[in-house]
């Protein structure tokens, strides 16, 4: 087990955004996780990367209690990010964002981030973008951008928030295969998304949440065949 949510809950006002979701993901594992809008998937994202503190639970990953501890302390530990809407650094070249995450995200000295750049644009096949501005990129680049950001921090756990959204089916096709080479070489993933036959393709397991409560957990037909998913996610009457 490398990661495990216990009881997650927060609030705002009389607001209850996720409240008392529990899950373990195992080192390897990809999580897709479902959801209408709404529903309080990227609050959970930020409970775990710690953007947002905790009202009540417990957050443990590696073998150890990340509770209170800052963003940055998360992601040197090994707790990679990417954002539903990406914000790269748009006046640096997309190398220099690289360098960026990897020497303040990971932690690395600048010899060893700069190698680590270069391995992490060939693998999101950016290279070729590699001293062009991050700001002036398109949204597909963006979004790999935004991928190769969170690689750059060496992570043992790369969260990811609807990076498909908005892309072209082709694209997305794209993206997908670039994920099923970055699981090969064993990096465990939580992926929100609402293309949902991108996450099919991918996911070992799903969770879907509803109102800030989990509402189904299991092997993705399963969660897919289960009638109250159906009826809350898809509009499908069981």
């Amino acid at each position: 087990m490398l990661l495990k949510v216990e009881n997650a809950s927060k609030s705002y006002g009389a607001l209850k955004v996720t409240q008392n979701i529990s899950f373990e993901v195992n080192e390897g594992e990809t999580l897709g996780i479902l959801g209408p809008n709404g529903a309080g998937k990227t609050t959970l994202f930020n409970l775990i990367s710690g953007d947002v503190p905790l009202d009540e639970g417990a957050i443990y990953f590696n073998g150890a209690e990340m509770t209170t501890l800052r963003p940055f302390q998360r992601c040197r530990s090994g707790i990679g990010r990417s954002y539903q809407v990406p914000h790269p650094f748009g006046n640096m070249s997309v190398f220099e964002n690289l360098v960026t995450a990897a020497c303040f995200g990971g932690n690395m000295p600048e010899s060893e981030a700069w190698q680590v750049a270069e391995e992490v644009l060939e693998a999101t096949g950016l290279t070729a973008y590699a001293n062009s501005p991050a700001g002036g990129m398109t949204l597909l680049n963006r979004k790999r951008l935004e991928l190769a950001r969170a690689l750059s921090t060496r992570p043992k756990l790369l969260l990811l928030d609807e990076i498909a959204g908005g892309l072209t089916e082709h694209e997305a096709v794209e993206l997908v295969d670039e994920l099923k080479r970055i699981k090969a070489q064993g990096t465990t993933m939580i992926w929100i998304e609402h293309v949902v036959h991108a996450l099919m393709s991918i996911a070992d397991r799903l969770l879907v949440i509803n109102f800030g409560e989990k509402l189904a957990e299991g092997l993705p037909i399963d969660v897919m065949n289960d009638p109250e998913v159906k009826r809350v996610y898809m509009g499908i009457e069981a």
